[in-house]
């Protein structure tokens, strides 16, 4: 758990998912249906400017009867989103996360988006570490 999240983005075969600003809700939305994720992200070129999640939806879209196809997604994403460097640990993304309520992280170095990690991501590579743990410590006792 103390390997570097880059050890998670290594694993990651789908693209960043990125809208501009400008593009609507519904645009979003669907985007996030389609790819089967739970937020993508705003970019201005190169530079994140906000984050649209889920929880957006629930929280900004739905209770305030929005009309998802004509408000751009800029007016109801999280800004300012938390990011996390290449070097932060798998154990300190955990941390964030759960100090934060945060579900997505993107992972910036030198004002640059390389990828996003997600709770799930997270779990899945835990999940697998302590497997290799219990299959190691197995084979230890049955060679003993």
């Amino acid at each position: 758990m103390n390997e570097p999240v880059t050890r998670i983005l290594d694993q990651k075969t789908e693209p960043v998912e990125a809208i501009s600003p400008r593009a609507s809700i519904s645009d979003a939305i669907n985007r996030m249906n389609d790819r089967h994720i739970g937020s993508v992200l705003v970019m201005e070129g190169e530079r994140l400017i906000g984050i649209f999640t889920e929880r957006d939806v629930l929280t900004r879209v739905v209770p305030n009867h929005l009309d998802a196809a004509s408000i751009p997604v800029s007016e109801v994403m999280t800004r300012q989103p938390i990011t996390i460097a290449p070097s932060t640990t798998v154990e300190e993304a955990m941390m964030v996360i759960s100090d934060t309520r945060r579900r997505h992280l993107p992972v910036v170095h030198a004002g640059r988006v390389i990828g996003v990690i997600s709770i799930g991501d997270l779990t899945r590579y835990v999940v697998r570490d302590q497997k290799r743990t219990i299959d190691d410590l197995i084979d230890y006792v049955q060679r003993a």
